[in-house]
């Protein structure tokens, strides 16, 4: 498999140079050559398989050039100890991706690159500095998974004061080879002075440079590996016991152990199922994008995002316009020019995402609402961003757009996580246990302007 530009056809470039390199040499992203095909044999097994096994057939087809099979299954096995439990809340499915060391999907990607940067660049002497702008989550989760790794240092940049505190102490309460730093502006400031870094000659002839942002095809990559198991759970109506951390009131939801569950009433219809993705940067739309295109019996995605509505108005208009962005509670989503989009619009034509893709956007009034329905009426904890989807979900469903056959949200953070958002609403929500340790930490971070200068001194 080989990986070129967005921006160009002409040169490629392997999957260890793509993921080392982060961004394309003309500021473009990397995308495979071609989307491949999962074998007969995986696609009529998904139900059944195991989460590793999902996310190992996955990921080798994509990478098998440069890391050998062998050491590929010891990488996915030691990356994902939790899986992705894909659970019945009334007739909604949730794909809960929370159930890692920093309870945000984010952990995936995370965790699957840092292992395979140590891979790539085993026996290597100079040091590698990874960049990477968070709106929240993925600065934890990318601490959390480099964190003492030798060799390789990460620089994380974040909104100040966009951040909950919990994601404070995440990104920047680690220390040893994690540096945080608060840029006095929004997420895209912080990820267009990322760019700015990556792309700067002088910078990389002193330092070896990489991204963690979902930028990297490395982190996006394996994200695949949980739509297609979500998606094989509920082709075959199938769904799995609550978890250690499912935010369900009474704990676990009444069930215990392991084994399948039925589909929740209305959930049960077996067939290809549609999956309502909260959406920032669109890395996690255009990884379940890559899973769809791979086989996975997937029938149709939404985009759901908060008032910062830039690709669910392009999914109306045609016409793609950045947005300023505005503050909203569900921060991790508060991107008005996301870069996935570059990478979505490589792949797909207008006409081609319009039929894969609906968009539909929630004003935070809503998210409140919904939040605290869903708790009254089912026990179950959102947070923010899983609440956008849900409320996304049901305005479509008031039109008629959803279709018939399964439906579910990504959770893609634990509702612990914005605490000050959700317990005003519906009262102490359940801590798990990874976030409880992070809870005792104290933050270290150093304040910068939105500058490109001012993260290259501190680089330099």
């Amino acid at each position: 498999m080989r990986y070129y530009s967005t921006r160009n056809r002409g040169e490629t470039f392997s999957f260890a140079e793509a993921a080392i390199a982060g961004l394309a040499p003309d500021g473009g992203l990397f995308i495979p050559e071609e989307i491949p095909q999962y074998p007969a044999a995986v696609k009529t097994s998904l139900g059944t398989m195991d989460f590793c096994d999902i996310a190992f057939e996955t990921i080798k087809l994509y990478v098998k050039d440069d890391i050998p099979g062998a050491v590929l299954a010891d990488i996915v096995h030691s990356a994902y100890p939790f899986g992705a439990p894909l659970v019945a809340v009334d007739s909604m499915l949730a794909l809960e991706l929370f159930h890692g060391p920093t309870a945000a999907f984010k952990d995936f990607g995370a965790r699957f690159m840092a292992r395979v940067f140590a891979y790539i660049r085993r026996g290597e002497d100079k040091p590698l500095r990874i960049l990477v702008a968070t709106s929240g989550d993925t600065g934890g989760a990318v601490a959390d998974g480099f964190f003492d790794v030798p060799g390789i240092f990460v620089t994380v940049l974040y909104p100040k004061g966009r951040v909950t505190p919990l994601q404070e102490k995440q990104i920047a309460g680690l220390g040893k080879n994690i540096c945080a730093l608060a840029v006095e502006g929004s997420f895209d400031d912080c990820q267009r002075l990322v760019k700015a870094a990556l792309a700067d000659n002088d910078l990389r002839k002193k330092t070896a440079l990489s991204s963690a942002n979902s930028i990297n095809i490395c982190r996006l990559i394996p994200q695949a590996s949980y739509y297609t198991a979500a998606a094989g759970r509920a082709l075959a109506g199938i769904t799995d016991p609550d978890g250690d951390a499912t935010p369900r009131a009474g704990g676990k939801g009444g069930q215990s152990g392991g084994g399948n569950q039925p589909a929740g009433k209305g959930a049960a219809g077996c067939g290809p199922v549609t999956l309502c993705v909260p959406s920032g940067n669109f890395g996690n739309l255009t990884a379940g994008l890559y899973a769809m295109k791979m086989g996975a019996p997937v029938k149709q995605f939404i985009a759901a995002t908060n008032v910062n509505k830039t690709v669910p108005d392009y999914l109306d208009s045609g016409e793609y316009l950045e947005r300023i962005t505005q503050a909203t509670i569900s921060n991790a989503m508060d991107v008005g020019a996301p870069s996935n989009f570059e990478r979505m619009a490589a792949h797909f034509s207008w006409e081609q995402m319009r039929q894969a893709i609906l968009g539909v956007w929630v004003p935070d009034e809503d998210t409140r609402e919904a939040i605290k329905r869903v708790y009254s009426e089912e026990g179950y904890f959102l947070d923010p961003h899983s609440a956008v989807a849900w409320k996304g979900i049901e305005k479509l469903k008031a039109e008629n757009k959803t279709g018939e056959g399964p439906v579910g949200i990504l959770c893609t953070a634990h509702p612990a996580k914005f605490s000050e958002v959700v317990e005003p609403l519906i009262g102490a929500v359940p801590v798990p246990a990874s976030l409880e340790r992070a809870m005792d930490r104290k933050v270290n971070s150093k304040t910068i302007p939105p500058e490109t200068a001012a993260l290259l001194e501190e680089l330099r």
